[in-house]
């Protein structure tokens, strides 16, 4: 199904939520973050779902906000529509990182501002080797929104955040690749059936174990050592009898390869 700028389709349990919006570079306009945040929860509550991947249509992943529409507010001197879309972005973005499903941005071309940021909220990505990253904001005289200031510097610390945010340089799929904003690149005529490739094999795996994990990693960022032994207990004895975990070990001592996501 669709909605309006963002399409969404299911298929090998991979739902990919594309923006749609590529004469201005899938900028974020009208109504569009409130629809991928409803294709998101759609996608959470879909069983038959296992893998979530975020891409962009045409050339651009998403050059983040539509700045014609904001120049308008601005004109207007109105920060009423700039605090509702600002608390829509929060909203998107807070989904993403409890979403218990796997998410892959599959940055296909230019990620700049609020779009670099929607990638960075994901929990994998995964970029083409044409593809730019910039923390734009500041080259309109703004400040990083979308989680922008958290989420990079969680990525590379907080001397290469601030330098890339102070500055707004684009930089190259491969640099991004080098500070550990993506987890690879790869050419441009082999990035798409790449992106699938990971995605059919999260959608493989088993899905409580990669909510689980997916989950640990989270509260490890922002917990000790001894929190995450607990919830590393907790999470153990959750899925240790479970359907998956039972097919598993049969499939290792049997010596072939599991088929998880069974029914319990």
């Amino acid at each position: 199904m669709s909605t309006h700028q963002i399409r969404y389709e299911v298929s090998e349990h991979i739902a990919t939520i594309t923006l749609d919006r590529p004469e201005v570079m899938n900028a974020f306009g009208g109504t569009m973050r409130e629809d991928l945040l409803a294709r998101l929860e759609e996608a959470a509550a879909d069983p038959d779902v296992r893998c979530v991947v975020i891409t962009g249509a045409g050339k651009a992943f998403c050059a983040g906000g539509d700045v014609a529409s904001m120049a308008e507010l601005q004109a207007r001197d109105d920060t009423t529509v700039l605090t509702t879309r600002m608390r829509a972005a929060a909203n998107l973005i807070s989904f993403l990182r409890v979403l218990p499903k796997p998410v892959i941005a599959a940055v296909n071309g230019a990620a700049a501002g609020a779009g670099m940021n929607l990638a960075l909220a994901c929990d994998l990505r995964y970029a083409a080797a044409s593809a730019k990253f910039s923390e734009a904001f500041i080259r309109i005289g703004l400040v990083p929104d979308w989680g922008g200031h958290f989420l990079l510097t969680e990525l590379v610390g907080p001397a290469r955040a601030l330098e890339l945010i102070m500055s707004g340089d684009r930089i190259d799929a491969q640099e991004a690749e080098r500070l550990g904003i993506v987890n690879a690149c790869f050419d441009d005529a082999d990035f798409a059936a790449e992106v699938r490739n990971k995605a059919r094999m999260l959608a493989a795996a088993p899905a409580a174990a990669i909510a689980a994990i997916k989950q640990g990693v989270r509260r490890a960022m922002r917990g000790s050592l001894e929190d995450t032994l607990e919830y590393e207990q907790e999470a153990q004895r959750s899925v240790f009898l479970s359907a998956d975990a039972r097919e598993g070990m049969r499939a290792f001592l049997e010596k072939r390869a599991a088929r998880f996501n069974q029914q319990s």
